[in-house]
């Protein structure tokens, strides 16, 4: 909206309009979100930041005296809140994992690609200073701050945000060259970084830096590099995430306090509601078979799915806020053509689910025609780095086998994709006698699941993601490409071509034979049974732009 009409709203909100206070603090809410989030790379203290930010704006809003200096003051509160965050933060707290990565959820939430995807990436190797700066500086060359704004918020003059913004869009630039040099193939890197433990960090910055000035593989570029603020100009807000709430307490507020000071019933219950709604959770029911609960708006499930399981539109809406989907690539859009409506195949899709009872005893496995599969990789498809792949040819069985490393680098982890694929693709059972946030009893340097441990960092699944088992498998009618898209986290896989006895055997080693618990049956012996996140018809140029495809 225009200046002149948050000019009347304001001097409303300041007169005790309710209704004018209700749309002050609905309106801003996205842009302090947005700059704390920044700010804090998503930390946990985000929520807290956010809250008292916004309480004190309400409870000092009558000391503003001019309204069209309120988006300044409101940022300069914000500014003000983060750095009181720095100061009162102990050491004990200092290495405190992030509830989420802002990095990465401006990339999800934007549905970001190539050369925008690399500079909010790049926002994780900066330093604290500069973090907060760059929150301010986004949204100027995304024209939600002006320079004059930036400035006031800092406390600094223009002159002097100039040089400091400038310094950091410096840094900025080196820590997009290491984005780009870790996403590639160098040899010479990925010996350099094999005592790094994933976490990006000032000393890392340089080090990496060096190497990539005297390596002429990870100095050169392959296409030319759009400067930062050509890539941020126009870029949305990251809209605020779901579940996310402003508590009802705000700062100490208890309601009947809140509704004394002059809080409306509109604005508490905007300010206690989360602002994306949630979406369906999924669960898993006696026997182990797998089904997702709807929320009451979700659309009917197609004629063609199993009563035990959930349709979801092909592919997932990317206006939808609970799909948490990146941007297709043009090869995952010619998919859609290929996939239409009337196809049943591919109305559902892996969901987030929790592990059954280790006492649970898998539901029995349908039987589907096998005929035999060929790999390109032969019996043993071992595949340890960004870029493997293995093609599978044939009908039946397919087990992929799990192994992350978290000693030799955590971090996120960028799933491997299913692509180029002709016929059909189904994720049938989850064994191998453990879920790899299983806990891990007197394992070594500190890993507490296979995930990894506090000791030496955890591997992270992108949101949405379906938890893997040791052993996952998957039916094949057709012929497709499995690549490896090993990124921040290290990780490698193993692929099998196997049969239904086999997997039958796995999954039914349960307890007594020493395992953590059963493996689970997710095929429901239709087109219905669960088709991987990670897949497409197309074959992309980098199978790690997949779209995830979830019901989160």
């Amino acid at each position: 909206m225009d200046s002149q009409h948050w000019r009347a709203v304001i001097t409303a909100a300041q007169a005790g309009d309710r209704r004018a206070l209700d749309e002050l603090v609905t309106g801003w809410l996205p842009l302090v979100y947005n700059i704390v989030g920044r700010a804090l790379n998503g930390h946990a203290d985000v929520d807290d930041v956010v809250q008292e930010t916004m309480l004190r704006a309400v409870d000092n809003l009558g000391s503003l005296r001019d309204p069209d200096s309120f988006r300044s003051w409101l940022v300069a509160i914000a500014v003000r809140q983060i750095r009181d965050r720095a100061r009162r933060r102990t050491p004990d707290r200092l290495e405190e994992a992030a509830a989420s990565d802002f990095a990465e959820l401006t990339v999800l939430r934007l549905q970001l690609e190539g050369q925008r995807r690399e500079v909010a990436e790049a926002v994780r190797w900066l330093d604290d200073e500069d973090r907060h700066l760059l929150s301010l500086w986004w949204l100027e060359v995304a024209g939600e701050l002006t320079r004059r704004e930036l400035a006031a918020a800092v406390g600094i003059t223009r002159q002097h945000a100039a040089v400091r913004v400038q310094r950091m869009k410096e840094r900025l630039e080196t820590s997009r060259g290491i984005v780009r040099a870790l996403d590639g193939a160098c040899p010479d890197l990925r010996e350099t970084t094999g005592r790094w433990d994933g976490r990006p960090d000032s000393v890392w910055r340089k080090r990496l830096a060096r190497h990539i000035r005297g390596c002429g593989y990870c100095g050169g570029t392959r296409e030319a590099v759009v400067p930062a603020e050509r890539l941020l100009v126009g870029l949305a807000l990251v809209p605020l995430p779901a579940g996310f709430t402003l508590s009802l307490a705000l700062g100490g507020k208890t309601a009947a306090a809140a509704t004394s000071a002059g809080w409306s019933a509109k604005l508490l219950g905007a300010l206690t509601k989360p602002a994306v709604a949630m979406t369906a959770g999924a669960t898993i029911v006696a026997g182990g078979a797998y089904v997702v609960t709807q929320p009451p708006d979700a659309p009917p499930p197609r004629a063609a799915v199993a009563p035990t399981a959930a349709a979801t539109p092909t592919p997932p809406r990317p206006s939808s806020p609970t799909a948490a989907t990146p941007k297709a690539s043009s090869s995952a859009t010619k998919e859609k053509a290929v996939r239409g409506k009337s196809d049943p195949y591919g109305t559902v899709v892996d969901a987030v689910d929790r592990a059954p009872d280790p006492n649970a005893r898998p539901a029995a496995l349908p039987h589907r025609p096998e005929s035999g599969i060929t790999s390109t990789g032969g019996p043993k498809a071992v595949m340890q780095h960004r870029g493997d792949s293995v093609t599978l040819t044939g009908r039946g069985y397919v087990l992929v086998r799990w192994q992350i490393s978290p000693g030799s680098r955590p971090g996120a982890l960028v799933m491997p994709s299913w692509t180029g694929l002709k016929g059909r693709l189904f994720h049938v059972a989850s064994g191998g006698s453990r879920r790899m946030d299983d806990p891990l009893p007197g394992a070594p340097n500190g890993y507490a699941t296979g995930m990894g441990g506090p000791a030496i960092g955890y591997a992270v699944l992108p949101p949405g993601t379906q938890q893997m088992w040791q052993n996952e498998y998957f039916y094949l009618d057709g012929t497709v490409t499995l690549t490896q898209n090993e990124r921040g986290c290290d990780y490698g896989l193993i692929v099998f071509p196997t049969n239904r006895d086999a997997v039958v055997e796995d999954i039914g080693q349960g307890p007594p034979q020493g395992a953590v618990r059963y493996g689970l049956v997710r095929d429901t012996g239709t087109d219905g049974a669960p088709v991987p996140q990670y897949l497409t018809r197309a074959t992309p140029a980098d199978p790690a732009t997949v779209p995830q495809h979830s019901r989160v």
